[in-house]
């Protein structure tokens, strides 16, 4: 069964950083994309940033230059260094991939950003 599965979660003060993973298990399961999003209280989930299997990247403007999205495939594991974080990121943050049966999530890890 394939599976996502974020960590790196956690309580920070504004300013501060947090590197959060996205772990694949799954026999054989390479997704080519890989999406980080996040869903803050009472909003829909927005999408962040994307990397693609030879690398390339994509960010929302809401934290271009602050986070990056990085893969290490001999770890099936995706990364977001998130730098500079204010009190507008909190939120769960998701990582999502396609499959053949549909997109997959994972359950998320909760990131909080004080002032």
């Amino acid at each position: 069964q394939v599976q996502l599965v974020e960590s790196g979660g956690g309580l920070v003060q504004a300013g501060g950083s947090l590197r959060l993973s996205c772990a694949t298990s799954g026999s054989g399961f390479r997704p080519n994309l890989m999406r980080w999003y996040r869903q803050a209280p009472g909003k829909q989930r927005d999408f962040l940033a994307s990397i693609t299997s030879i690398g390339s990247t994509n960010y929302a403007d809401s934290v271009k230059g602050r986070f990056t999205i990085s893969r290490d495939d001999t770890k099936n594991t995706v990364y977001l260094q998130m730098n500079s974080l204010e009190p507008e990121d909190t939120g769960v943050y998701y990582c999502n991939a396609p499959s053949l049966t549909g997109p997959l999530w994972g359950q998320g890890t909760q990131v909080t950003v004080s002032s």
